[in-house]
């Protein structure tokens, strides 16, 4: 299906992955999160726990705790540098992104049937001139998207397995979030729920 322009810089791609990519996409996750087991993520000061689970792969992964939100090289519980990023999620950020420049990180969020993502900007990053690129597998996910303050008013869609987002341009910080899942939309995951890879470029190119 053909892109779709949701608000200016913010494009739905509709089954951008295939079921065989899909696929082959989840068992790279498999291999990944077996060397970069998922942990808990928790608030900053609060230390209140995230409803997902997550881990990245790329030079740089994303944390959270009581310290505050961060990029780092090393997984917080293993002290391992993160696992390369599979050639599936790099083509996908070269097609997706029409940015020069490698992304330094994706950050893999796995949500149970019960787990969501309330509104938030994704602005730990050095450089916003590059997009954020997000695919969805697994069970459908109801997507909330505002503007760039959080009482502007928002819009929803349903990520299905397989889409794919990208956030670019006057929608780079822009105000999103997850408000369910619906669960058994998908038989891509066995156990049910939803996995999201976020692609970013963290820091300026040299």
């Amino acid at each position: 299906m053909s892109p779709v322009t949701l608000s200016p810089g913010l494009v739905y791609h509709p089954d951008y992955l295939d079921r065989p990519a899909q696929e082959e996409l989840l068992r790279s996750l498999r291999e990944i999160t077996r060397a970069a087991p998922l942990f808990t993520p928790r608030m900053p000061r609060t230390g209140k726990a995230f409803s997902v689970r997550m881990t990245n792969c790329g030079r740089l992964g994303w944390v959270s705790d009581v310290e505050g939100y961060r990029y780092q090289p090393l997984h917080p519980e293993t002290g391992r540098p993160w696992p390369a990023m599979p050639d599936l999620i790099r083509q996908a950020w070269e097609s997706l992104s029409l940015y020069p420049h490698p992304a330094d990180a994706c950050l893999i969020n796995f949500y149970e049937p019960t787990a969501r993502m309330g509104l938030h900007q994704d602005k730990d990053e050095e450089e916003f001139d590059a997009p954020v690129v997000s695919l969805s597998l697994g069970d459908t996910a109801l997507f909330r998207y505002g503007g760039l303050d959080r009482k502007d008013p928002t819009r929803s869609i349903r990520l299905r397995s397989g889409d794919a987002i990208v956030f670019g341009g006057p929608a780079r910080l822009i105000y999103h979030g997850i408000d369910r899942l619906i669960p058994g939309s998908s038989d891509l995951l066995p156990q049910g729920g939803r996995l999201n890879l976020t692609l970013r470029k963290v820091e300026k190119p040299l």
